[in-house]
């Protein structure tokens, strides 16, 4: 067992981010046994779930005339327009069925507002508003975040990034995330993470 003061953080294992699902990331599924072997190594163990509604501004179908994986400028910067995924109580928002989801402490939603998209597990993509995890974290006593998840280069980089920020010591696994690489973005995620002192293990 690790550490009291470690947790694991789960990013987005959900059925729409897995193959057949609406934003499947490649191989997405492969992950989830050694993520479910993991979990027993931690004394605190956070999920996190995209957890969107129909009418949100992140979904291309909801701009006229707009393509998916084009970009747009919101109030709060650029943003990824996505085909419709992770819709509120829908089978593709659920987590994968294969992924250990009793071993979970807490499972905390992101995206649930309509006017502003979510990747990190922290603070909504105006890097202001919090989704409250780091509170939780500080009174479980945690200092140390592994990191494991969908996809490394959007959800689990930011999620990264913005704990380091915070003063967390950050790992991010790997070997246990797979990525969307929507035009370079997966060794940008690399850079940016390790220039933010994230510990990034292949």
């Amino acid at each position: 067992m690790r550490p009291a003061t470690h947790a694991l953080i789960v990013i987005d294992v959900q059925n729409d981010f897995c193959p057949g699902g609406a934003l499947a990331v490649t191989d997405g599924d492969a992950i989830i046994a050694g993520i479910n072997a993991l979990i027993g190594e931690f004394p605190v163990r956070v999920l996190t779930q995209d957890w969107h509604p129909a009418d949100h501004s992140s979904f291309a179908v909801n701009h006229a005339g707009a393509a998916c994986f084009g970009m747009i400028d919101m109030p709060y910067g650029p943003q990824v327009l996505w085909p419709a995924h992770c819709v509120q109580g829908s089978t593709g928002a659920a987590f994968h069925r294969d992924l250990a989801t009793d071993a979970a402490d807490l499972v905390i939603r992101k995206g649930f507002r309509a006017g502003i998209d979510s990747y990190s597990a922290f603070f909504e993509n105006d890097h202001e508003t919090p989704t409250g995890l780091e509170g939780y974290l500080r009174t479980r006593g945690v200092t140390h975040l592994t990191l494991v998840g969908l996809a490394t280069d959007f959800c689990v980089a930011y999620s990264a990034i913005d704990a380091a920020a915070l003063g967390f010591a950050v790992t991010v696994r790997e070997d246990l995330c797979r990525a969307i690489d929507l035009d370079g973005s997966l060794a940008a995620a690399r850079e940016k993470m390790r220039a933010a002192a994230v510990t990034v293990e292949q």
